[in-house]
């Protein structure tokens, strides 16, 4: 049986990471992927992924943003190519709502710089929004987007160059721990290693028992829609947003990648269940959901549909991240679920992940993302 130091179960966003921070520091490591490396079945496909600092859902997210920019800059110089894009973020709803003032509380405990634009300062600055009177949003001029796909083929072509091994379209069993050490077995073989990251995604409950009905696999639809003045909805003049309205939590992108405005719906159809049997193919009652708020909130993108994907959140009950050591396990760590908002933190949960599994202390404040806190 093979022996490994550490080995990494799936390879998206956060999988992907680890395999790069353990193969820097020497480790050997195993990267075992069931779909192909790039694929369409997870949850870090669809070009882009919305990367900000004023953080609404929790303050103590910052510092590790600080850092996952960070070392977003540093991949981009060791990969080559650019991976992370600035155009300023919104988050945006109605006056006194939990984005805005989450928003601002981020903001104010942090440090940063930001404004409070009322709906008629937005519409006029950054005429692609239409946003609604009675709206206000927080401006914060270091959000953007990562380039996702990217970024996971960046992570593990430098892992691969520091001698990571990467096995893709091999399905993991089973993670067995054990006298220390840990099994994982796959339908092509048995490994051993003294440490097992698992960041399987929607997968993740299927090899980690702790997490079976608490990290709950959702289908979400992607919409790109073709602006009928384009100029509007470029990167330098569109900013990344969250957007609360009475219909639901609206995400939005400048057009980058697919020459069109980029929305999708937090918790689309609230469609759950095993991500084997959640169905990819776009539907018209998809299409017609995403279209119904591009023609209220952004009128200007309201032409030709020019493309659907459908991807997976993965969402445990409070909507925070999962990143542990396994209950009675400490050799297997857990990475994510993460709820549809993590994926701009992968550069850092990476390291992360890579001081747990050599048993170094991490330099941030974990406990919010706690395993135990999931408990009956």
């Amino acid at each position: 049986m093979a022996a490994y130091d550490v080995i990494v179960v799936g390879l998206g966003g956060m999988g992907s990471s680890a395999c790069w921070q353990l193969a820097r520091r020497g480790e050997r490591v195993l990267g075992i992927e069931r779909f192909d490396i790039g694929h369409q079945m997870g949850s870090s496909h669809g070009f882009n992924r919305i990367i900000r600092l004023a953080y609404f859902e929790h303050p103590a997210y910052v510092p590790l943003l600080r850092r996952a920019y960070a070392l977003w800059r540093e991949t981009e110089g060791l990969a080559g190519e650019q991976l992370l894009f600035i155009t300023g973020s919104l988050d945006a709803g109605p006056a006194g709502s939990r984005v805005v003032e989450g928003s601002l509380a981020s903001c104010a405990e942090h440090g940063l710089e930001h404004a409070l634009l009322d709906a008629a300062s937005v519409n006029a600055r950054f005429p692609g929004y239409r946003l609604p009177a009675g709206h206000e949003a927080v401006y914060q001029g270091e959000g953007g987007f990562v380039a996702s796909e990217r970024a996971i083929l960046a992570h593990l072509s430098l892992a691969i160059g520091a001698g990571a091994e990467i096995h893709a379209r091999e399905k993991v069993i089973a993670v067995e721990p054990g006298n220390g050490r840990v099994t994982v077995v796959t339908d092509r073989g048995r490994y051993e290693a003294g440490r097992v990251v698992v960041s399987a995604g929607g997968w993740i409950s299927d090899l980690v028992p702790e997490l079976a009905g608490k990290a709950v696999a959702e289908r979400q639809v992607l919409g790109w829609f073709q602006p009928k003045q384009p100029e509007l909805f470029a990167p330098a003049r569109f900013p990344v947003s969250n957007l609360l309205t009475e219909e639901g939590h609206f995400y939005q992108f400048p057009s980058w990648g697919i020459p069109g405005f980029k929305i999708g719906l937090y918790h689309h159809l609230h469609e759950h269940g095993h991500p084997d049997a959640l169905s990819r193919e776009p539907t018209e009652a998809d299409e017609a959901l995403l279209r119904r708020a591009v023609a209220r909130y952004f009128p200007e993108a309201d032409g030709p549909t020019l493309r659907l994907a459908a991807c997976l959140f993965t969402n445990t009950a409070d909507e925070h991240f999962v990143i542990d050591r396994a209950n009675g396990a400490p050799e297997v760590i857990v990475a994510s679920p993460c709820s549809g908002h993590g994926f701009k933190f992968a550069s850092v949960v990476g390291e992360i992940l890579a001081d747990l599994a050599t048993d170094r202390t991490p330099p941030f404040d974990l406990s919010l993302f706690s395993l135990a806190r999931l408990a009956d």
